[in-house]
């Protein structure tokens, strides 16, 4: 099992009694709550696929996987050097990188510093057909992910702490792949529900963020892992609601606003080069 996992837990297989699962996090605003009657409707039939969802998982409900679960992972893991290589290049220009909520400004309920910081390849049925062409390698192994719905690098600046929180939604589940962890690796962590698990370069960690989970960076150096939210498993029928409010989720607020903001970041950044390299002619 590829997950380094600290004493309040191990990784569960399917089959074993999983806790819970809330679907509210005290104290954190609902990160998708927006006015609106057609919203509002929206979010009532969220809340009933997610407990369709719970049901009729093909993979149980733990909070944190046991990789071997999805066979796929392995072929992921072993190309991660070009993943990472690819990495190394975006990272020369860390600081004009968009901070995460001027993204999506939903998540602005757990961040509002510039420390967590993003480099967005694909979400929901949006892509950057940009930032994809500075990282053709990453972009062609998550092709090897069944069900891709997020891809980007997550990367957290020293000292960056995410407050408790869940995902809006279970009908994904999230993988982690390493790729710059600093040291000392006890300095920094993820809790998914009781479980705290340590990143290790490389080796895939697979969470359900529907949990309540937090993250933190106490080092003195930027943590990346590559950020994937793929499809749960399920059974019919919830893996017929679950494809229509996947499907159905590019027109909501939160991933409109996501496209538009992310929209003009791309211009200036690739601009800003453009401009760069016309100097150096």
């Amino acid at each position: 099992m590829n997950v380094s996992v600290g004493n309040q837990g191990t990784a569960m297989h399917p089959g074993a009694m999983a806790p819970k699962q809330s679907f509210a996090t005290a104290g954190i605003d609902p990160t998708l709550e927006r006015p609106g009657v057609v919203t509002r409707f929206f979010m009532r039939l969220v809340a009933w696929a997610e407990r369709l969802n719970l049901k009729y998982s093909k993979v149980g409900n733990p909070p944190v996987y046991d990789t071997a679960t999805f066979p796929w992972v392995a072929e992921v893991e072993r190309e991660w050097p070009l993943i990472r290589a690819e990495l190394d290049k975006v990272l020369l220009r860390q600081d004009e990188l968009p901070s995460f909520q001027d993204i999506s400004s939903d998540v602005k309920t757990i961040t509002k510093d510039n420390h967590w910081k993003t480099f967005f390849l694909a979400g929901y049925g949006v892509s950057s057909e940009k930032n994809i062409a500075q990282c053709p390698e990453t972009w062609r192994i998550v092709q090897k992910i069944p069900g891709l719905k997020t891809a980007m690098f997550s990367i957290f600046e020293p000292g960056k702490h995410l407050a408790p929180h869940r995902g809006p939604y279970n009908g994904v589940l999230r993988l982690h792949l390493p790729l710059l962890v600093p040291e000392p690796r006890e300095k920094l962590a993820i809790r998914v529900d009781k479980q705290i698990c340590h990143w290790e370069e490389g080796k895939a960690l697979v969470f359900d963020d529907a949990y309540e989970h937090e993250a933190w960076n106490h080092t003195d150096k930027t943590r990346v892992v590559l950020f994937v939210d793929f499809v749960k498993p399920l059974r019919f029928p919830a893996r017929l609601v679950n494809w229509l409010l996947l499907n159905l989720a590019v027109f909501t607020p939160f991933i409109r606003e996501g496209q538009d903001a992310h929209k003009e970041w791309e211009k200036k950044f690739y601009a800003q080069a453009e401009a760069l390299r016309n100097r150096k002619a």
